[in-house]
C-alpha cells in the first residue's frame, strides 16, 4: 500500500493526469444527470397521459352514451398505450431518443396507426443523446489515451527508463502498479456516477454488476491497445497520432462503414411504406362491393359470420372490417419489415464481437431495455391489446348490442406491461 501510495502522488502531481481524470468523473456525472433527467421527464409525461386518457373516454362516452352506438364508441376513443423506461434506461437511451414510447390507438386498422410515430428527423437524431453510453464508448478511449500514452515512453525521453528498470526486481511490478492505479482511478470515475443514478433509479443489483463488468473490459481493451503501441518504442507525440487514429478507426470510421453495409445487405424499408399500403387498401373499400369486403372479412373471422346481414343504409361493422381486412393485406408486409429489422440488429450486434465500441454500446442498450427488441416488444404488446380492443367492441358491432355507460368501464385498458 506505501508504494500504491507513493504512486499515486506522483500521478497526482501531473496537473494533466489529475485535469484528465477530473474531466472524466464530471462528464460521466453529467451524462448520468442527464439520463436520468431525461427519464424523469419521460416517467412524468406517461404519468399525465392517464388521468387525460381517462377525462377523454369520459367525455366521448357522456354523448356516445346518448345513442348507444358502439360504433362511435369505437371509433371516437383513443386507447393510450406507453412504453415505461426502465431502471437504467439513464445509462443508455438508445431508441428510446427517437422511437415513440406513448401511442394512441383506436379500434381501426392498426398498421396505419403504429408507425405514425416513426417519422423524425434524422439529421437531429444523427448525434445521439448525451448519455453515460455515449460518455464510456467515445469520450473514454481518449482519456486512456491521454493517461498512457506515455507512460514508457515518457520516462525515456526524460532519461529515467534505464534506471527504473534497473531497479532489482521492482521494473514490471512499477509498471503494473502505474497501470492498475491509472485504469482504477478511471474505473472509480466511471463507475461511482453510474453506481449512485442506478442506486438512485431502484435498479436492480445484477443489471448494474454487468454494467460495471462492462466498463471494466472496455477500459481494459483501450489500456491494452496503448500498451502494445507503447511497446513499439516510438515517442510520447507518435504514440497519441497513433492512438488518435485507432480511436478514430475503432470508433467512428468502422461502425460507420458496418451500418452501411448492413443496410445495403439488408434492404427494409420504411414503417411508413406499410401505412401508405394499409390505407390504399381501406380506401379501395369504398369503391367495391361491400359484401366482397364482407366475404373476405367473415373468411379470416368466421365467429361473426351469423351477424345480419347489411342493409343499403351504412353500418359502423362494414366500416371496421374494412378496416381489418385492410391490416390482413399488409400482414405478409409487416412479417417482412419486422424479419428484416431483427436481420439487421442481429447483424448489428455480430458486428460487436469484432468492433467493442459497436458491441459495448449495444450492450449497454440491451441492459437498459432500450435496444430495437425492447421496441419490438412494445410493439407486440401494442398488437396484443389492440387484439383485445378489436374484440370487445366486434362484440357490440356484429350483434348490434347497445353500448352503454357501463360497456365504456368494461372496455380494455392498456396495463404498461
Amino acid at each position: 500500500m506505501t508504494l500504491f501510495t507513493h504512486e499515486l502522488r506522483l500521478l497526482l502531481r501531473s496537473r494533466m493526469a489529475l485535469l484528465a481524470l477530473l474531466l472524466v468523473a464530471l462528464l460521466a456525472a453529467a451524462s448520468v444527470a442527464a439520463g436520468m433527467a431525461e427519464v424523469a421527464r419521460q416517467r412524468a409525461v406517461i404519468a399525465r397521459i392517464q388521468p387525460k386518457q381517462a377525462q377523454d373516454i369520459a367525455a366521448v362516452a357522456q354523448w356516445v352514451t346518448a345513442t348507444k352506438d358502439p360504433g362511435n364508441a369505437a371509433y371516437y376513443s383513443f386507447h393510450a398505450t406507453w412504453d415505461a423506461p426502465a431502471p437504467l434506461a439513464f445509462a443508455a437511451l438508445g431508441l428510446r431518443d427517437v422511437a415513440p414510447y406513448i401511442l394512441r390507438v383506436r379500434a381501426l386498422g392498426l398498421e396505419a396507426q403504429l408507425y405514425d410515430g416513426e417519422a423524425f428527423n434524422p439529421e437531429l437524431a444523427l448525434p445521439g443523446r448525451f448519455d453515460f453510453a455515449f460518455v464510456l464508448v467515445y469520450l473514454t478511449p481518449l482519456f486512456v489515451i491521454a493517461l498512457f500514452h506515455d507512460l514508457v515512453s515518457g520516462e525515456r525521453e526524460a532519461g529515467r527508463l534505464r534506471m527504473l528498470d534497473a531497479l532489482a526486481g521492482s521494473g514490471r511490478h512499477l509498471w503494473a502498479r502505474r497501470v492498475l492505479l491509472r485504469g482504477g482511478l478511471l474505473f472509480l470515475a466511471l463507475a461511482l456516477p453510474v453506481t449512485i443514478g442506478a442506486i438512485l433509479s431502484h435498479a436492480h443489483f445484477f443489471p448494474l454488476l454487468a454494467v460495471l463488468g462492462l466498463v471494466a473490459l472496455y477500459l481494459a481493451f483501450w489500456i491494452s491497445v496503448t500498451l502494445l503501441v507503447g511497446r513499439l518504442r516510438w515517442s510520447s507525440v507518435t504514440n497519441a497520432a497513433t492512438l488518435a487514429g485507432l480511436w478514430l478507426l475503432l470508433t467512428l470510421l468502422l461502425p460507420t462503414i458496418a451500418h452501411v453495409a448492413i443496410n445495403r445487405a439488408i434492404p427494409v424499408g420504411q414503417g411508413v411504406e406499410l401505412t401508405l399500403a394499409q390505407r390504399e387498401a381501406v380506401n379501395r373499400a369504398w369503391d367495391i362491393p361491400r359484401e366482397q369486403t364482407m366475404q373476405a372479412f367473415y373468411a379470416g373471422h368466421p365467429e361473426w359470420k351469423d351477424s345480419p346481414p347489411l342493409t343499403h343504409a351504412f353500418h359502423w361493422k362494414w366500416y371496421f372490417a374494412f378496416h381489418q381486412v385492410g391490416d390482413e393485406s399488409v400482414a405478409p408486409r409487416a412479417i417482412a419489415y419486422r424479419q428484416g429489422i431483427e436481420a439487421r440488429d442481429a447483424a448489428a450486434r455480430a458486428i460487436g464481437w469484432l468492433l467493442p465500441s459497436v458491441g459495448v454500446q449495444a450492450l449497454l442498450a440491451r441492459l437498459a431495455d432500450t435496444d430495437m427488441q425492447a421496441q419490438l416488444a412494445y410493439q407486440d404488446r401494442i398488437r396484443a391489446f389492440h387484439a383485445r380492443l378489436r374484440t370487445y367492441y366486434y362484440g357490440y358491432l356484429f350483434t348490434d348490442k347497445p353500448f352503454d355507460k357501463a360497456a365504456f368501464e368494461q372496455a380494455p385498458t392498456f396495463d404498461g406491461g
